[in-house]
């Protein structure tokens, strides 16, 4: 699973906590804290 700081690749993420997504367009992208609730683990 996914969280907050760590570079997990190309691709969406979908919070944990509240099901919005963020989309990360390159390899070196880090994970935000959601933009929606600030939790921090995604799936």
């Amino acid at each position: 699973m996914p969280t907050t700081g760590e570079k997990p690749g190309k691709g969406t993420y979908t919070c944990k906590a509240c099901g919005h997504t963020v989309t990360l367009d390159d390899d070196n992208d880090r994970l935000p804290p959601c933009p929606q609730c600030d939790e921090t683990e995604y799936l």
